[in-house]
């Protein structure tokens, strides 16, 4: 009986592991795999993701993006060699020649700044004011263009997520003409969707 009960409690034991072990893998499986968005322009898509270890910026976007807040914004700064910028608010109803890039929400998001991300092409990182703590604006972000990145920024701004394929777009979009403020002089509207 005693040899019963001992083979019942080790089963018992195994089993246990056994389906804590599957959990666990269904949750590390599940935390990695990353968010995909798309940018719809004029000029293209662009197709890219989002990181799972920058979470509040990751679920701030997603927040944004399935709300239909960025539809109908513009790209209302782009610099060739250097970045793309949209995202403000106040740009869907702005006026040729409005100065931008002061709208959002009445919040910031903690910054969220890892040393591995860096500015490569094709990173998606947060614009901020010049504030101690680094916080990111709560709705503006921007696209690096050059192939050689922009690595002054390295460490300086939350990057979180990346363009993964229509890379040709951001410059297409930093090569238009452009007015004394880096706002293009026509508009460049987009939208945004989550595509998983």
């Amino acid at each position: 009986m005693k040899k019963l009960s001992f083979l019942f409690i080790v089963s018992m034991i195994m089993i246990s592991l056994s389906l804590s072990a599957q959990t666990t893998s269904t949750t590390s499986t599940a935390n990695t795999t990353q968010r995909k968005f798309v940018i719809h322009t004029d000029f293209g898509d662009m197709h890219g993701v989002l990181y799972n270890d920058t979470p509040k910026h990751r679920d701030n976007f997603i927040k944004l993006v399935t709300s239909g807040y960025y539809n109908g914004t513009l790209f209302h700064r782009v610099i060739l060699g250097f970045m793309i910028q949209g995202g403000d608010p106040d740009s869907k109803t702005a006026k040729a020649g409005q100065a931008l890039g002061m709208g959002g929400p009445s919040y910031t998001i903690p910054a969220e700044i890892l040393a591995k991300y860096k500015h490569k092409r094709g990173a998606l990182a947060a614009a901020r004011t010049n504030n101690p703590q680094k916080a990111s604006s709560g709705s503006q972000f921007y696209i690096v263009e050059p192939v050689s990145g922009a690595h002054s920024l390295d460490n300086e701004y939350t990057v979180f997520g990346e363009i993964t394929s229509g890379l040709e777009v951001i410059t297409k979009i930093a090569s238009v003409q452009k007015d004394q403020s880096d706002r293009p002089v026509k508009d460049i509207k987009m939208t945004i969707k989550m595509e998983n």
